[in-house]
């Protein structure tokens, strides 16, 4: 355990990384990087770049978004394109029409649980051959069909259904070595705006958004490792969004629900969450209020590009902030970080194309 806490999660400008990347990695409150589609090149080059910033720092987590489907920043030179969930909850509802379990009730739902189990590691052990620690999945918000920025990135309506084909997935991810990121707690799928450019707003009561679109964090309470906020504010429980709100992550999250895991914040430079109390804020603002709510670590993102002048403001203004007290280093946040790094060394990429398991799993993908 170190002595200190290392919440800020930055990311970096391109290919390979520039002098002033590497000079934000080395900062001692920078605790893990988030690649993009413009940080890809082909598999070799991404080994080089993930190589490169654990020589900087070996505690560094490298993370993407690679869920599958529309969100999923490598998927060329050898990765596998992976479906959006939602095709894992159109196979649980259809029941084998032919062959050996033909109208066998639920033959459906085991395949699609089969497929989750291997889609995850899938997933898992591609990035984890290239250098990549951890992919922010899997969203385990509900279709409720109007949401513009969830839809088919949802495994199904039912948080019963969603509950176990996540669970699902987590086991393929732990199979290949790595942890998980379920988002967007407490459910951003009952809101239609896109919190990327809008602040949602849903004005269902805490007992509703706990009956559905909160449950899977209840029932997924012995697997999670770490969970995302959502940019979202439920009018009725706090006029604050869930990532700067200490009910949702203090009261709701921790002492009600019993997650003991690693708490993200969304984007901090998303529009959801430039806004707090009704007052546009800057990102080290955000972070701080992140932070004193009840997040162990913060995602700024896409900031390094032109420069990164915005990365060396909000790394600068939040050491500032820890000086003057207005947040505080969280051990406890420091070990859920650690956490989430991989323990055991991964398959290179030559081992796992002849590996029976990653061999297995691709004929059970959807």
């Amino acid at each position: 355990m170190t002595d200190h806490h290392a919440p800020l999660f930055i990311d970096v400008a391109g290919t390979i990384l520039t002098a002033d990347d590497k000079r934000r990695l080395m900062h001692p409150l920078v605790g893990g990087v988030t690649l993009f589609a413009r940080n890809w090149v082909n598999r070799r080059q991404l080994v080089q770049l993930c190589s490169e910033i654990k020589a900087i720092r070996g505690d560094l987590l490298i993370c993407v978004d690679q869920e599958g489907g529309r969100v999923q920043r490598f998927r060329s030179d050898g990765f596998t394109v992976l479906p959006p969930m939602r095709s894992l909850g159109l196979l649980w509802q259809s029941d084998d029409s032919a062959g050996m379990h033909k109208g066998l009730p639920g033959s459906g739902a085991l395949r699609a649980l089969n497929a989750a189990v291997a889609t995850g590691y899938v997933l898992a052990s591609e990035l984890r051959a290239c250098g990549v620690d951890l992919s922010f999945s899997p969203v385990v918000d509900l279709d409720w069909g109007g949401s513009t920025v969830i839809g088919d990135r949802a495994f199904h309506a039912d948080a019963r259904v969603v509950t176990v084909l996540a669970q699902g997935l987590l086991h393929g991810l732990l199979q290949a070595g790595m942890a998980h990121c379920a988002k967007h707690f407490p459910g951003h799928g009952h809101v239609v705006a896109d919190s990327h450019v809008d602040i949602p707003v849903d004005e269902r009561s805490l007992a509703e958004i706990l009956r559905d679109d909160a449950a899977p964090y209840a029932w997924l309470r012995a697997s999670l490792r770490s969970v995302m906020v959502a940019h979202v504010v439920y009018n009725r429980v706090d006029r604050r969004a869930a990532g700067y709100s200490s009910r949702w992550l203090q009261e709701v999250l921790r002492e009600r629900l019993g997650f003991d895991g690693a708490v993200f914040s969304d984007d901090l430079s998303m529009a959801g969450g430039r806004v707090i109390d009704g007052r546009p804020v800057d990102a080290v603002t955000a972070g701080v209020a992140a932070l004193n709510a009840g997040c162990d670590l913060l995602l700024l993102c896409n900031q390094s590009l032109d420069g990164g002048h915005a990365l060396d403001e909000w790394i600068d203004g939040m050491e500032r902030q820890l000086a003057r007290g207005t947040w505080s280093q969280q051990l406890q946040g420091e070990r859920r970080r650690l956490a989430l790094l991989p323990q055991a060394w991964p398959l290179t990429w030559d081992e796992l194309m002849q590996h029976p398991d990653y061999l297995q799993a691709l004929e059970q993908l959807p």
